[in-house]
């Protein structure tokens, strides 16, 4: 598991309508490798807002439609839940979400 890649997470949480949803590691890769259960993650959403703290990601990132990672509601998922692989962010989608997280966090 690494930073950056998407996962497709069946019944994410109990408020959750949607059966699955698709959530990208943001964590760092240090805690990732960790023997800590759990990484941080954003969720996917198929809107796009515009808004500065969420990156647009579509087919290219492996997912069937147009979408975006809202960095404005990370999560907390144990790694164990992590297992269906959906694709990884190219290096400039990478820099959006890095500069998407800053923006969700105000630092």
């Amino acid at each position: 598991m690494k930073r950056g890649e998407l996962y497709r997470v069946a019944n994410p949480s109990t408020r959750e309508p949607k059966k699955f949803r698709v959530f990208t590691v943001v964590s760092r890769q240090e805690l990732i490798e960790s023997r800590f259960a759990t990484v941080i993650c954003a969720p996917v959403y198929t809107v796009y807002d515009g808004l500065s703290s969420q990156v647009p990601v579509g087919v290219d990132e492996g997912l069937k439609h147009d979408s975006s990672i809202h960095c404005d509601e990370l999560v907390s998922l144990p790694k164990s839940r992590l297992t269906h692989f959906i694709g990884t962010l190219p290096l400039h989608k990478m820099k959006a979400l890095n500069k998407s997280l800053c923006i969700a966090l105000d630092i």
